[in-house]
């Protein structure tokens, strides 16, 4: 299932000659916290979290952290509503290390982070203390060098290679010239050349044609074990087959028994529900992701049919959500669909669709969505997204309700994670969406009365 192209670094284990060194002892199995990227949630981590599960982890030492305002300020020094500093975000990392060592009486942790999270963990382990709590760090796709280093493009942005904030973390720490925090072992993965944030033409920034004078090799660090997963995309250098792969051997120094989520009897699904805000200083500009509960939010869960997504009967489970945004713990089986429905005051009554779950997890997060303007013509509005990956037209076997070239997904180039398909409202019909082996089914809702589908891919 969804793995012959993720699969091509078995060939590559030969080549793991510092996994034994760097590797725990089988009896050890330390808490492993992970940190998501910009604008992410927790949730991206669910099918990282099921890998580890499947070949032996312990659950309850697996905890994925939502950092409560996920983007970055478009300057770092500037305060910016709804956005995090570096400096937050780092704060924000060492509390939540601090309460997991407390709760579970270890010594130390694994980190694991994705994007900007792999920067959080590098200004921790290096300025905040984390090289005493440390072990190892596993980071993916982390534009550790930046993602432009353009003199007078945005330097103050932490994603800049010219940041006050990069130099500090970029600069030697030995006379080798190594960018790594001695004391904890470091493992970089990133892409050969698809990952669209480590490019060397400014495409995916807006500018296309610009030298951005980053390259592909970007994410990786100086004296850390770094590996190259070819082929995949920026999301997919943490939360692939192929990236679970390396990371497991990194910690462990043995090949895993899986790279599939092995199906459980009877799964309990649980999570928090949150919206998009609105930027009170510019209305005008839409909305942006945050990891905040939305107040008033009702949620519903059906049992679908898997070939039609029609509602088997009633509500399985219904539940008014709280201030803190919690949802579960519902109790559902490893083999059945379900049509996830919520509705609160200011957003669309959100129907969200998804393959079976394998697997129990506290982390099947809902977000609320809204119309867009632009989108407010549509008799029934259905949305494909990929939260764990990108779109690749040239790499992928793709189709969405019959059609197997996807709206607003580029010929080239892996940098698009949602499709959207506007329809009429009549007929009520099913609308199927395959990805490289993996199927979701949902139904059409009218757009008029505030409504929307959205076929959420798992892998």
């Amino acid at each position: 299932m969804h793995t012959r192209r993720h699969l091509i670094l078995l060939s590559l284990a030969s080549t793991m000659l510092a996994a034994c060194s760097t590797a725990l002892p089988p009896t050890e199995r330390p808490p492993i916290v992970f940190m998501h990227g910009n604008g992410d949630s927790a949730a991206l981590w669910q099918t990282t979290i099921w890998r580890f599960e499947s070949n032996g982890w312990p659950r309850d030492r697996l905890i994925a952290l939502d950092q409560p305002y996920p983007l970055a300020r478009d300057d770092d020094a500037a305060a910016q509503p709804g956005r995090s500093s570096a400096a937050e975000s780092m704060a924000f990392l060492k509390a939540q290390v601090d309460e997991v060592l407390k709760s579970t009486g270890a010594s130390r942790v694994v980190l694991i982070g994705n994007s900007r999270g792999g920067n959080t963990i590098r200004n921790y382990v290096q300025n905040g203390g984390g090289d005493r709590v440390v072990s190892h760090v596993i980071i993916g796709g982390t534009p550790a060098h930046g993602i432009w280093a353009v003199k007078g493009l945005h330097e103050g942005s932490e994603f800049s290679g010219l940041s006050p904030y990069l130099r500090q973390l970029n600069a030697p720490r030995n006379a080798a010239g190594d960018e790594i925090t001695p004391g904890v072992k470091w493992l970089t993965l990133r892409s050969d050349n698809n990952d669209k944030y480590a490019q060397p033409d400014g495409v995916w920034i807006g500018s296309r044609g610009m030298a951005t004078n980053v390259s592909f090799d970007a994410p990786a660090l100086k004296g850390a074990d770094n590996q190259v997963l070819p082929g995949v995309d920026h999301r997919e250098t943490s939360f692939s087959p192929a990236a679970f792969d390396v990371a497991w051997r990194f910690l462990t120094g043995e090949a895993p028994r899986t790279l599939q989520p092995v199906p459980e009897t009877r799964v309990l699904l649980s999570g928090r529900v949150t919206g998009l805000g609105i930027d009170s200083l510019d209305p005008a500009s839409g909305d942006f992701a945050n990891n905040q509960p939305v107040t008033g939010a009702h949620l519903a869960i059906f049992d679908v049919d898997p070939a039609t997504a029609e509602r088997h009967g009633p509500a399985a489970w219904e539940q008014a959500i709280g201030s803190d945004g919690r949802w579960g713990p519902f109790t559902g089986r490893p083999d059945a669909c379900y049509e996830f429905v919520l509705s609160a005051p200011g957003y669309a009554t959100t129907h969200i669709y998804r393959s079976p779950f394998p697997r129990s997890s506290s982390v099947a997060h809902l977000r609320l969505e809204r119309i867009a303007a632009a989108d407010r013509d549509a008799g029934a509005l259905v949305i494909l997204t990929r939260p764990r990956g990108y779109f690749d037209a040239r790499r992928d076997r793709m189709q969405f309700d019959g059609r197997s070239t996807l709206p607003d997904v580029p010929a080239q180039g892996a940098g698009v994670s949602t499709s959207k398909l506007k329809l009429p409202a009549n007929p009520h019909r099913a609308v199927t969406a395959e990805f490289n082996g993996e199927r979701v089914v949902g139904r059409t809702w009218p757009a008029n009365l505030g409504e929307l589908s959205l076929l959420e891919l798992t892998y």
